[in-house]
């Protein structure tokens, strides 16, 4: 079959050249495919789902990425390769010869996107995120999706990617990740479903944005619940007065919990009920749900933000105490340095 292709190339080849000798036509061949391209500069060129070879051959000669649209399709039959194009945006190198930029469309290789989506978002906050993409196409999707379902990382795509493909793929992402880390949970675990593993996931992801402390808070927070004791998380209340979104005074400025916020009760507010809040309170990321599934063990009961960016681990009431007094001096010296300046 190959054979054939090739000799009715070469026919197409002689039509060409106005019916010169196939020998001769084929080395003329070889020399039109391999000859650099008559664009100075690197070009995008997108090929279109569906899109047949003709048309990208026309659209080729008509943008002067090839001199002779005729070369590429013979190039194409001679190698078999007439229907092995893949769609997507390419970036075609300034001088391309036929050979190349065919190779690259068979190859594949299209231009890449990449978004980063960070963990400890709300699925309200990725949602914003997906739709601002300017490398995405198409409307946001019209159906819901709950807090806790996106995993979020940095996603690999390909031009012409919708942005309900894009969520699609998050919502599936982390359905896999859940199916892979609960089977190889630890026993006796405070969470009953991988829900429930989401959730309290979630709350060790809004409690440290450091990586080295997640497992130890993850632990901790393991280690209350088997004791019978509140959560005392204060993400939980925040996701309860505003669902996740940062808290501003009246001037505009980040604030932190008022005294009536923290007493009010909310199904999420770990301060004032048992066990877990009722839903996530942000998307968690891969190492926060792996973390609640396999903690360290540790005596540390109680933990208080050191002012910067960390925390100070307790394991009793007294020595918490004299961390919180710590981190309170900490915040008056910060305040006081501000006034100074």
């Amino acid at each position: 079959m190959r054979f054939l292709k090739a000799i009715f190339a070469l026919m197409l080849v002689a039509a060409i050249l106005g019916g010169a000798a196939a020998g001769f036509g084929w080395f003329w061949l070889r020399g039109e495919i391999a000859k650099p391209g008559p664009i100075g500069q690197e070009t995008e060129f997108t090929i279109e789902r569906g899109e047949g070879l003709a048309s990208v051959a026309n659209r080729l000669e008509a943008l002067g990425l090839v001199s002779d649209k005729r070369v590429l399709r013979v190039h194409a039959r001679i190698e078999d390769v007439e229907s092995d194009l893949k769609a997507g945006s390419y970036l075609v190198p300034a001088r391309a010869s036929v050979a190349d930029i065919l190779q690259q469309f068979i190859d594949g290789e299209v231009i890449e996107f990449r978004l980063t989506i960070p963990e400890g978002l709300t699925t309200a906050q990725i949602l914003r995120r997906v739709e601002a993409a300017t490398d995405l196409e198409g409307d946001m999707p019209e159906r819901a999706f709950e807090e806790g379902v996106l995993l979020p990382d940095t996603y690999v795509f390909g031009a012409g990617t919708t942005r309900r493909q894009f969520i699609e793929r998050m919502e599936a992402a982390q359905d896999a990740l859940l199916a892979d880390l609960w089977e190889g949970r630890q026993d006796n675990l405070p969470v009953a479903t991988p829900y429930e593993a989401v959730i309290l996931a979630s709350v060790v992801e809004k409690e440290t944005a450091h990586a080295d402390e997640r497992s130890l808070v993850a632990g901790l927070f393991v280690g209350r619940l088997r004791r019978g004791m509140r959560l005392e998380s204060d993400p939980t209340i925040i996701y309860g007065v505003s669902q996740g979104e940062p808290l501003y005074n009246r001037q505009g400025q980040r604030r932190t919990l008022y005294r009536s916020e923290i007493d009010r009760k909310t199904d999420w507010n770990t301060y004032q009920i048992d066990g877990l809040p009722k839903t996530p309170i942000c998307n968690p990321g891969r190492d926060a749900i792996a973390a609640v599934l396999n903690p360290p063990e540790t005596d540390y009961v109680f933990f208080v933000a050191d002012g910067k960016g960390g925390h100070l681990f307790a394991k009793t009431y007294a020595e918490h105490q004299r961390n919180v007094a710590a981190y309170r001096r900490f915040e008056r010296e910060e305040i006081a340095r501000e006034r100074e300046n």
